[in-house]
């Protein structure tokens, strides 16, 4: 069974400027998660899939596969979310494709082993992919009052209300081909691979940005990393120089 890691990025984000490579452990967040990526075993080949040139160049320098996605799959306008999932996953090879999001940079290279481990028992159990959730048990509500809990004596302590689930997008695993066709990253039968709340931790703004700087020190693998340091504008720069810029 080939694992093909594909890490998707482009060049405009509009909550957080530059998301993408914001600095993060020492470097920023895409080549933090090649670097992740790299640790784990089950993974055959990397790929960073971008329409931005300066993203496919790092990805170079870290010794990975890119491909070169075309504007209309990137604006977000033109081709829908599943247009760009099916042309990404045509465009690489592998027999399963690990989503690996790179604002999701507390999932670690330990979590990726598990995953692989978990997913191929998944799928011969009947599953038909893996999606990474956080479960969370909170007192929600709608339009019309509480949804998961009852007002008054019938009231019950957190702990007690059922268990629900959210998909973070740190990990996705499925077939390559079924990816394909469903134009989807994972199918209407997934594994649960549960991740705690850190671990779950997804960068959409600067926000998320700072708490994910914030958590990271609380992992033995990477204690000693400075969260604020970037060594990657050296790269940047050299590519500047290269393009003329």
């Amino acid at each position: 069974m080939s694992i093909t890691a594909v890490i998707p990025v482009r060049e405009g984000s509009t909550r957080l400027k530059n998301k993408n490579v914001a600095p993060f452990a020492g470097t920023n967040l895409l080549v933090n998660k090649i670097t992740q990526l790299k640790q784990v075993e089950a993974i055959d080949q990397i790929v960073v899939s971008s329409d931005s040139d300066m993203m496919l160049h790092m990805a170079d320098c870290q010794g990975v596969h890119t491909h070169k996605r075309a504007p209309e799959f990137c604006d977000e306008k033109t081709k829908s979310f599943g247009e760009v999932v099916a042309h990404i996953c045509q465009n690489v090879s592998g027999d399963h494709i690990l989503w690996a999001t790179c604002t999701a940079p507390l999932v670690f290279p330990k979590h990726y082993r598990a995953a692989a481990k978990e997913y191929e028992d998944a799928l011969h159990n009947g599953f038909d992919s893996l999606v990474s959730m956080e479960l969370f048990r909170r007192y929600l509500w709608d339009k019309n009052g509480p949804v998961n809990y009852k007002l008054g004596i019938e009231h019950v302590p957190s702990q007690q209300l059922p268990p629900l689930y959210f998909v973070t997008d740190g990990i996705l695993l499925a077939p390559r081909q079924n990816m394909i066709e469903w134009k989807y990253f994972h199918g209407p039968n997934p594994y649960r691979f549960v991740l705690d709340k850190r671990s779950s931790i997804d960068i959409d703004d600067g926000l998320d940005l700072v708490c994910a700087r914030a958590w990271l020190d609380m992992d033995e693998s990477v204690s000693q990393i400075d969260p604020f340091i970037i060594n990657a504008e050296e790269s940047v720069r050299e590519y500047k120089e290269d393009e003329g810029q």
